[in-house]
């Protein structure tokens, strides 16, 4: 909604302030209004609109007044509450509008002029603006761009996306678009219930229009790089390189607080000496340290790192270097060395990021005291199931066998006679700062009770599952599944004669409706705590499912071991020879009919090779236990 050149959306809680009958006002405010406008002459060069500390119009990073100029003059009478005065009558503004400066309100002018581009119709320094969303590294890139875009009902192409702390920024050379955007703010509810911010502001172009260097540049900076590269030592000294005489000689300014430049640096050393083992950067101006990032794997033998006398305010920066094996780092005279109360703070905020740090600042360090081991290591082989007793085995694999029998069918309804009748279930996902919506997890990140994600008590109690009536439906809606039930690995947890308590963790892909099979596997962790039924059943009381894209590992090794469907069960119509070789092949190999009827037909009925790959199966530990259980 405009009004007076401003606009407020639907959710902005500030109130116009109301008119009130001040001293002044009225028909004698002539002498008053004089005398004030005399004054901000004064303390205001250049009048409405014009240079000053309030002019709109500053080159810098505050929040401005976003107007379209499509306002009619009526407008220029309302009450602005965030704006300069209007003078009716002012000679400057007259002059400035007619003079095609800004501030003019009426006629379409003023710092957000749609289309205004300066000179000649190219883009200059009042033709960007800089869009900021707080909080806006916890949305995915894509979902945050495309809502914006849909809000504001605008085509545009972010300039230079980027990160700072928990902020977003990008930019726009567009003031319509940069007017769109503004009014977007708090119209986009997240997944948390949240209003996403949207701050724009008028800015200078991005960093790397004004700074990139150009391909005769880069060759002089090659050379300058190789005559400060020392080969005998494996170190490259770059300290100062904005007053090098042969860059200087050839105009050629090479800042490596600029993205681009540092970027070139870096290429130039992955691309000739990626063997480098000490870097100087002192002396440089550097304030953040996101291009270095990449050291960690372009240059991975560094072993020193010289950032001293440059301009880094927070250890936090170290964080983005922490992959790098460093034994030497210098940061004196830095803002940052002046943050910690005393030098062992200092030097333990330094090592956690360096642990096998041997020197700071030119000072030996004591020993590090850590784990790294140089030499491999073989990591011990997981240990299998732990169940306790072979009589707690026996009730857990029966359960779990007709338990997924029925998941992985089409129909889980009969899954109500497993659960108590005040049974609860609930789901989770891994915690995430980006937007899972479009991954495989989507549809169960929309139920997922992760606590860390999840902060509202009313949301956490409503994602519960009460009631075996309201969990079973709950697992109804999920998607069809196929479990690699030979993935299985069972560890009890607690086990009296009242409780037994034992969680489950495997591999399972999704089915869709043709009977395919997803490309995508997945891993479950699921903790069952149950009662005992019947005679030798279990009753499910609670029921937490933790749901995870699977590794790399574990794909590899997933559906891998010969398993049944989840309805299959012997053929009543086998011939007589089949019948008798299932029997036998049952009896030797221990298995029940189900299990051996599948290695048999996998292998066509030939009883030797069948039982060729049933040995070698179980000498590799791929054949389940359930797969005994007759």
């Amino acid at each position: 909604m405009a009004d007076g050149g401003h606009y407020y959306n639907e959710h902005d809680d500030r109130t116009a302030p109301q008119f009130r009958n001040r001293k002044g006002r009225g028909p004698h405010k002539g002498r008053y209004d004089r005398s004030r406008r005399d004054r901000q002459r004064g303390n205001h060069s250049g009048g409405f609109g014009g240079p000053g500390p309030r002019s709109r119009l500053d080159d810098t990073d505050g929040d401005v007044t976003m107007s379209d100029g499509s306002q009619d003059s009526s407008s220029q009478n309302r009450f602005n509450p965030y704006g300069r005065p209007f003078r009716k009558g002012d000679g400057r503004f007259d002059r400035d509008r007619r003079q095609g400066k800004g501030g003019g309100r009426g006629g379409g002018g003023g710092p957000f002029r749609v289309g205004d581009r300066g000179g000649g119709g190219g883009k200059n320094q009042s033709g960007w603006y800089k869009v900021t969303i707080p909080h806006g590294r916890k949305y995915d890139k894509k979902w945050l761009l495309t809502a914006l875009q849909n809000i504001c009902s605008v085509t545009y192409t972010p300039v230079q996306y980027h990160v700072d702390h928990n902020r977003v920024h990008f930019y726009v050379d567009d003031s319509s678009v940069a007017s769109a955007l503004h009014k977007c703010s708090h119209k986009i509810t997240d997944t948390d219930g949240y209003k996403v911010e949207v701050h724009v502001n008028k800015s200078a172009p991005p960093s790397f229009l004004l700074s990139d260097l150009k391909p005769e540049h880069l060759e002089h900076l090659k050379q300058c790089m190789a005559k400060r590269f020392d080969g005998s030592q494996q170190a490259l000294d770059l300290n100062n390189i904005r007053t090098d005489p042969d860059l200087v000689s050839q105009n050629i300014e090479v800042i490596l607080n600029r993205k681009t430049n540092m970027e070139a640096v870096i290429k130039i050393i992955e691309e000739n000496i990626p063997e480098l083992t000490s870097l100087n950067l002192s002396n440089n101006r550097i304030h953040k340290l996101d291009e270095l990032a990449e050291l960690v794997t372009k240059v991975p033998n560094l072993k020193t790192l010289n950032l001293s006398q440059n301009e880094l305010k927070s250890d936090r920066e170290l964080d983005k270097l922490k992959g790098l094996k460093l034994v030497e780092l210098w940061l004196t005279r830095n803002p940052l060395c002046d943050v910690f109360k005393d030098q062992a703070s200092y030097i333990s905020a330094v090592r956690q990021r360096f642990p096998r740090l041997l020197r700071l600042d030119g000072h030996d360090l004591p020993p590090p005291i850590g784990f790294d081991v140089e030499t491999p290591t073989t990591i011990p082989p997981c240990k299998g199931s732990c169940f306790g007793s072979d009589e707690i085995k026996a009730v857990i694999l029966r359960f779990l066998q007709q338990y997924y029998s029925i998941y992985d069918s089409g129909d889980r309804q009969p899954l109500l006679d497993a659960y108590h009748d005040g049974a609860s279930l609930s789901i989770t996902t891994p915690y995430s700062t980006q937007n899972p919506s479009r991954s495989s997890l989507g549809e169960y990140y929309k139920d997922s009770r992760n606590l860390k994600r999840v902060k509202d008590s009313t949301i956490r109690f409503r994602l519960l599952k009460h009631t075996r009536l309201n969990v079973v439906a709950f697992l109804n809606e999920l998607p069809k599944t196929q479990h690699d039930i030979a993935s299985f690995t069972i560890d009890v947890n607690t086990y009296t004669n009242t409780l037994l308590s034992f969680t489950v963790s495997g591999v399972f892909k999704e089915v869709v409706v043709d009977g395919k099979s997803r490309e995508s596997t997945m891993a479950f962790s699921r903790v069952f705590i149950t009662v005992p039924a019947g005679n030798s059943g279990l009753c499910i009381v609670n029921d937490q499912l933790f749901i995870r894209m699977a590794t790399t590992e574990e794909i590899r090794r997933a559906f891998v071991a010969p398993a049944p469907t989840p309805s299959s069960s012997p053929v009543p119509t086998l011939t007589a020879q089949q019948q008798e070789m299932l029997t036998a092949f049952s009896q030797k190999s221990g298995m029940n009919l189900e299990w051996s009827q599948k290695c048999l037909q996998d292998n066509e009925w030939d009883f030797s090779r069948a039982a060729h790959i049933f040995t070698q199966l179980k000498a590799e530990g791929k054949i389940p236990d359930v797969a005994f259980i007759k």
